[in-house]
Order: structure tokens, then C-alpha cells, then sequence
């Protein structure tokens, strides 16, 4: 009986990802890029802490830019070219991790705002008695 030969190499680059959905989420403190395909499985993602940026500079708009190029550079080895951009959240990334990924290459079908908005917030603490 013959011993099964051994794969060699990372079986994750052999997924063509033709089409995904980029989530960009800007925190006051950090700005994470995550790619996935359309039906939601993550393919690659980054932050500015995963970029080498440490304390308050990760939520420049700098650190921003790098966490979206580091997390798309995995992506256009992998042959994406359409992409849809879902932006959540305050920071100051928003726009520099919007024109990092204009600048990528990647055609962009559409940009979506999606930071949740309460409708009622949360209730007021008591009134003082003094």
C-alpha cells in the first residue's frame, strides 16, 4: 500500500473571489478592514493594529488607509475585481480607507453607510433629588 503524498502550499489562494463585500469600521480608536465574499465568509481583513500602528495613532486617518491597502492586497492576488463597500462607525478613517480602496483598482458598485442609528437611544438616568 502506497502512503498518500502530502500537499504541498496553501490550498486557501486556489478560491477564485470574483465579487466580494468590503466592511470598513472606523472607531475613534481603530480602523478594521474586513473583505468577504457575497454570501459573508470572511476572505482577508486588517486593522491599523495588525498594520504596525500602536496607542492613538491607530486612529489616524493614515493607519486607516494602511489597514484597508494591507487588507486588499490579499484580495487582488485572489482575482477580485467588483467589490461592494459597507462603512460603519465615527472614526476618522472613513475617508481614507474609502479612497484607499478607490485607489486599489477594484471597481466599487456601490458604498453604503451602514452605522447603526438607535431610534429612541438609551433611557436618561434618574433625575437628581438634592
Amino acid at each position: 500500500m502506497t502512503k498518500p503524498i502530502p500537499r504541498t502550499g496553501s490550498r486557501k489562494n486556489g478560491r477564485r473571489i470574483p465579487k466580494g463585500v468590503i466592511h470598513v469600521q472606523a472607531s475613534f480608536n481603530n480602523t478594521i478592514v474586513t473583505v468577504t465574499d457575497v454570501r459573508g465568509r470572511v476572505v482577508s481583513w486588517a486593522s491599523a493594529g495588525t498594520s504596525g500602528f500602536k496607542g492613538t495613532r491607530r486612529g489616524t486617518p493614515y493607519a486607516a488607509q494602511a489597514a484597508a491597502t494591507n487588507a486588499i492586497r490579499t484580495v487582488v492576488d485572489q482575482g477580485m475585481q467588483r467589490a461592494e463597500v459597507m462603512i460603519k462607525g465615527p472614526g476618522l478613517g472613513r475617508d481614507a480607507a474609502l479612497r484607499a480602496i478607490r485607489r486599489s483598482g477594484i471597481l466599487l458598485s456601490f458604498v453604503r453607510d451602514v452605522t447603526p442609528i438607535s431610534h429612541n437611544g438609551c433611557r436618561p438616568p434618574k433625575k437628581r433629588r438634592v
